[in-house]
This record gives C-alpha cells, sequence and structure tokens, in this order.
C-alpha cells in the first residue's frame, strides 16, 4: 500500500465510529434510526440487545436512505480490507462515521457517510456525485487497485452492496492488450416492500468503464492543472423495485444473490459420510470391543476370592496393571489446565451453535458472531477455572494458585501473541483489520475485568466442591516395570489413528467452514454444523475408548496424556488441511492475507486439540473406571 493512501487512512479513517467504546462495556450503532441499542451495565443484556438490533426500519416516501461506504480490498484477499476513502474518490468534506459495534470492529468494518443522496421509492437517473482531477499518482493508485481486482462495499439498511471499482481486460498474444477502466457509473437497485427496504444491489450494465492506459494523467491533460492529471466525473442512479418478500425474510434474498460466487451446496453428503463413519466406529466400540471385555470378565473373575491385590498373580493384559492405573500423570497442572479450557470451548462452541440456531446471527447482523464469541468466552472463564481446579486437587494437586493462572493464560497467551503480530503487519499495512487502541482496550478490559475473575472464582469454588479421587483400586507406591510395546502402539501411532478418525468425521463441512471463514459465503445451515458436531464429539470419545483399551492390554498404564494426545492431535490435520486449502481451494496471496490466515489456522487447530482431548480424556476414564469397578473384589 502507498504511504499516499496510507496518510489518507490516517486521516480519514478517524475511530468515530469507536466512540461507544469509550462510553460503554458495548452498544449497537444504529446512528439514528430508531430501535437502536441503548447502553446498559450488565453484559448478558448488552449482548442480547446487540444481537437482535435487526428490528424493521420505516421509512416515508422521499426520506432519506443512508447509504455508507466501508471498505475495498483484493477480491482474493478478505481479510485484507481497507478504508473506501483510501482511494481517491468522491468523498465528503468531513468524513462522518457510523457507530459500530465490537463485533463490526473486529471484522474490519469502518462504514462512513457517503455523497449518494438516495429518497425512498424516489427514482434517480444519472444524477452527479462528483467532478474529481486525478494526478497522475492518483491515477497510478487505481490503476493499481483495479488491478489487483478491487472490490468496494457499501452499506444500505444494514444490507451490504458489493461491486468491482473497475474494469480489467487481457486480451490476445501477439499483439497484447492490456486495458483497464474505472467505473464512474454506478446503477442502485433496491428492492421494497412497504416502508421497508428489502433488498439493495449495484449495477454496471450498459456502462463504459473510463480508460485508466499507462500515463493516462499525462495524455488527457487539463489545462489549469499542473502537471499530468485526467478528469472524471461520477455519476449514479436509482431505482426501486416492489418485492413481495417480508421485511422479516429479506435476509433469503441476500442468501440467494451471489456477487461472489457459490460453493456449499452438498451439506448432506458430508452428513451421510459423517454418520456411516460414527455408525461403524459405534459398532466397533460396542460390539467388538464389549465382547471383547465379556470375555475378559469372565476370565479375570474365575476366582471369587482374593482382594484386589491379588488380581496380578500369574495373568497378563489389562488387569494385571490395576495397581498402576490410577497413578496420577506428571505434569499434573498443565493436564488439568488442559481439561478446563478445553471444557470452556466445549461449552463456548456449544453456546454459539446453539444461538446461531435461535436465528441471532443472520446475515443483516454484521459482527454478531464476533461480539458473542468474546462475551461467551470472558463468561465461561468460569468453566475452565472450575474444572481445572477441581480435578487439580482431586489427583493432589498443591499449588492451585498456579494451576488457576496456567488455565487463564494457556489459550489466552497464544491469543495475544497471534494477534500482535497479526495487528501489527495490518497496522504496518493500512488494513481496517487493524484493531483501534480503544477497541483493543475494551477487550483486554473485558479480560481482566471479568475473564480472569471468573477464572479465579471458578478455581475456588472447584477447589472447596472437589471431592476425593474415585479409583476402584489404590496405588502401589512402587510402579511396576512397563514391558516394550510393539510399533503400533506407540504414541505417534496412535495420535496418527485418533486424530485421522475425527478429522474425516468432518473433513467435508470444514471446507464449508473454511469457506464461510475465509471466504465470501454466509453459512445458514446451523443445524447440520450442530449434527456435524455432535458427530466429531461422538467419534473422538469412542476412539480413545479404543485406543485406551489397547493401551493398556499392553500393560502400559500411562494412558493419562495418551488420551489427550491420541484424539487432541485432530488439531494437527485440521491445520496441515488448512494448508491444503490455501494452496489448492484459494486464490489468497501477500502477507497480510497470508499471516493473518496462518496464525488464526494455528490457534484454531489449538481449540480442536483441547475440545477433543478433554473429551477423550473424560471418555478413557469413564471407561477405565467401569472396567476395574467390574472386577470382582473382596
Amino acid at each position: 500500500m502507498s504511504q499516499d493512501r496510507q496518510s489518507r487512512l490516517n486521516s480519514t479513517a478517524v475511530p468515530h465510529e469507536l466512540s461507544i467504546f469509550a462510553t460503554g462495556v458495548m452498544q449497537c450503532g444504529i446512528g439514528h434510526r430508531p430501535g437502536g441499542c441503548q447502553r446498559t451495565m450488565g453484559l448478558h443484556c448488552v449482548l442480547i440487545l446487540c444481537l437482535f438490533s435487526g428490528w424493521a426500519v420505516g421509512y416515508k416516501q422521499g426520506e432519506n436512505v443512508t447509504l455508507y461506504v466501508n471498505k475495498v480490498g483484493p477480491y482474493h484477499n478478505p481479510q485484507e480490507t481497507y478504508h473506501y476513502y483510501t482511494l481517491p474518490v468522491c468523498r465528503p468534506e468531513k468524513v462522518h462515521h457510523k457507530s459500530l459495534s465490537l463485533g463490526e470492529v473486529l471484522d474490519g468494518d469502518r462504514m462512513a457517510e457517503s455523497l449518494y443522496d438516495i429518497r425512498f421509492r424516489e427514482n434517480v437517473e444519472k444524477k452527479t456525485l462528483c467532478k474529481l482531477t486525478l494526478s497522475e499518482k492518483q491515477v497510478d493508485e487505481l490503476r493499481e487497485a483495479i488491478e489487483e481486482l478491487f472490490y468496494f462495499e457499501f452499506v444500505l439498511d444494514d444490507i451490504p452492496i458489493w461491486g468491482f471499482v473497475g474494469y480489467i481486460e487481457e486480451s490476445g498474444f501477439l499483439p497484447h492488450s492490456h486495458k483497464v477502466g474505472l467505473w464512474t457509473h454506478l446503477d442502485f437497485n433496491i428492492e421494497y416492500n412497504g416502508d421497508s427496504v428489502i433488498f439493495a444491489n449495484v449495477s454496471v450494465k450498459d456502462v463504459k468503464p473510463v480508460p485508466l492506459e499507462e500515463g493516462a494523467g499525462a495524455a488527457v491533460g487539463v489545462v489549469g492543472v499542473g502537471g499530468g492529471s485526467l478528469t472524471v466525473t461520477h455519476t449514479y442512479s436509482v431505482h426501486w423495485f416492489e418485492s413481495p418478500l417480508p421485511h422479516s425474510r429479506r435476509s433469503e434474498r441476500l442468501r440467494d444473490y451471489s456477487f461472489f460466487p457459490k460453493t456449499l451446496e452438498i451439506h448432506w453428503l458430508s452428513i451421510i459420510n459423517s454418520l456411516v463413519l460414527v455408525v461403524l466406529l459405534l459398532g466397533f466400540v460396542i460390539i467388538i470391543l464389549m465382547r471383547v471385555l465379556k470375555n475378559d470378565f469372565a476370565r479375570y473373575n474365575v476366582e471369587e476370592e482374593g482382594g484386589c491385590d491379588d488380581l496380578d498373580q500369574g495373568d497378563n493384559g489389562w488387569k494385571i496393571i490395576h495397581t498402576d492405573v490410577f497413578r496420577f500423570p506428571p505434569y499434573k497442572s498443565l493436564l488439568c489446565a488442559v481439561l478446563g479450557v478445553g471444557a470452556q470451548f466445549l461449552t463456548l462452541a456449544t453456546g454459539i451453535i446453539f444461538m446461531a440456531l435461535l436465528g441471532m446471527f443472520n446475515v443483516h447482523r454484521h459482527g454478531a458472531i464476533n461480539s458473542a464469541a468474546i462475551v461467551l468466552y470472558a463468561l465461561t472463564s468460569c468453566v475452565s477455572g472450575y474444572v481445572s481446579c477441581s480435578f487439580y486437587t482431586q489427583i493432589n494437586g498443591q499449588r492451585w494458585v498456579w494451576n488457576i493462572i496456567l488455565t487463564s493464560s494457556l489459550f489466552s497467551a497464544p491469543l495475544f501473541l497471534t494477534w500482535s503480530v497479526v495487528n501489527s503487519i495490518h497496522w504496518w499495512s493500512g488494513s481496517t483489520q487493524a484493531l483501534p487502541a480503544t477497541t483493543v482496550l475494551l477487550i483486554l478490559g473485558a479480560w481482566v475485568l471479568v475473564g480472569f475473575p471468573l477464572t479465579v472464582i471458578g478455581g475456588i469454588v472447584g477447589k472447596n466442591r472437589a471431592g476425593s479421587f474415585q479409583a476402584p483400586c489404590r496405588t502401589r507406591n512402587i510402579a511396576r516395570q512397563i514391558p516394550t510395546q510393539p510399533w503400533y502402539k506407540h504414541t505417534a501411532v496412535h495420535m496418527a489413528i485418533g486424530g485421522f478418525l475425527p478429522f474425516s468425521a468432518i473433513s467435508v463441512e470444514l471446507y464449508y467452514i473454511f469457506a464461510t471463514v475465509w471466504g465470501r459465503e454466509h453459512y445458514t445451515l446451523y443445524g447440520i454444523l450442530l449434527c456435524v458436531f455432535a458427530i466429531l464429539l461422538s467419534v473422538g470419545a469412542c476412539i480413545s475408548v479404543a485406543l485406551t483399551y489397547f493401551l493398556l492390554s499392553g500393560e502400559d498404564h500411562r494412558w493419562w496424556w495418551r488420551s489427550v494426545l491420541s484424539t487432541g492431535s485432530t488439531g494437527l490435520f485440521i491445520f496441515v488441511y488448512s494448508v491444503f486449502y490455501y494452496r489448492n481451494r484459494s486464490s489468497m496471496s501477500g502477507l497480510v492475507q497470508s499471516t493473518e490466515f496462518f496464525g488464526y489456522s494455528l490457534l484454531t487447530a489449538m481449540v480442536f486439540s483441547l475440545m477433543l482431548g478433554s473429551v477423550s480424556f473424560w471418555a478413557s476414564l469413564a471407561f477405565i473406571r467401569y472396567i476395574y469397578r467390574s472386577l470382582k473384589m473382596d
């Protein structure tokens, strides 16, 4: 990005829209419209009001409908966005920004009022917006943006409007033709129903672009302007059309509109593929494994007499290690922190999916899911503190204060480090994805004032309410020597098996999620997402139980960390898939987009590892308690 554009960004993208954060924890910025979210003192009320701020706005005939300009950026790099007014375009003398919610700011939105005068249900034919005299440097800047396939985003009544900045044509080989043109006329097509706006888009049909040739500024000179320059006149038209759709269903109209390519078409194939895998795994665990256990119980319980300490004489298999299987593992504090944070993300993911099923995240509520994720992450911190400290106390952990600190920083520290690098690169390039200082202080305050205290409170409650560790057999002081294990029972092999099977259950749906997060899609099938999420957890639990049984059958009692790592390795497969998606399924490029993609893909892989590692551990623990409790002991 040129220094000139960077300087204009600093002068135009003043964080006026973030002033709401200085006066309250969070507020939905609806501007001057009725029905906007009002400031509240409770985070719960704030979240609910922010998410349900999509009420119908009524307009009268001839009433002004504000069109906000938002951002521009390369078509193939969705997260590389810049303020619209960084380009040499028509702009008011004083830029007024719209107040934005936290989620909108996190999404890179920087909405500002435009010069477009749009009146409700009043058609306009080729009205002049402004006349600009572009310097040679500005012409070159527009050429660069058009050659990078820059698109723009406007917002009209919370409806996003997309279009390309210009036109590029490559033709011929010898001679080669390279034409670049600027769209100086936009046709706005707006649909309405009663007094509500239903849909809006922009068209350049039957419009000829203004050519921006090499050295166009010098070639098309204007008398009275020093050096080479180019004069362009920007115009626009507005056409209103009546729509049968009511305001409550207008999201369907935007969902069916395809400025960006549609690729989410075969969700049911994902479900069928995953269901078949789940049925096979459940059949394996329930039928085969239970039959094996039944035979084990019949063989181990032949002797009716004798205590638990006598069961290892002359036997082999998982029974012989009954005095070691409940021996507490090394790095107890780290293990408990992993379980606690994993339980927190499990709660967070479930809450987000159910909120989506309630219709809180439709396409007209910009950044609502970002706001919900931050608030829920802070509120669910008590879950991580409670689970971690409670289990840490059960396994005779003594440094519970350190355990709480480790739990609170296990994910937040890598998140802060990754965000610092990504945000610094965005700031250096002038992207709107760089968070303003007020937003950074808000998020930091939410963690310091809400997230960390709730972790401490949850840890204290968990410590005080923790009971004793329920072990069916007592543990000897001296550990039994572990025999040499075959290669297929090594940790790396178990991680490969335990990670690949859950990943294969979600691989098809994972493409749709990547296309939504790193592309242009609007994900709406949250019911299917809930099914896939349940399938993922079921497969992870089943695989963990099976691998734990095989481990114990080899007289290896080190199952604690193995159960976490086996299924938690799914995160590694997800990161490998992200590399494949970047290279083969997307057209992303450049330092800004690549840094954000791989940085947050690493965090996503970490989240899946923590979440699935926690689920697999608890499944393995329940299984081990069941089989050793089933042994006859006097």
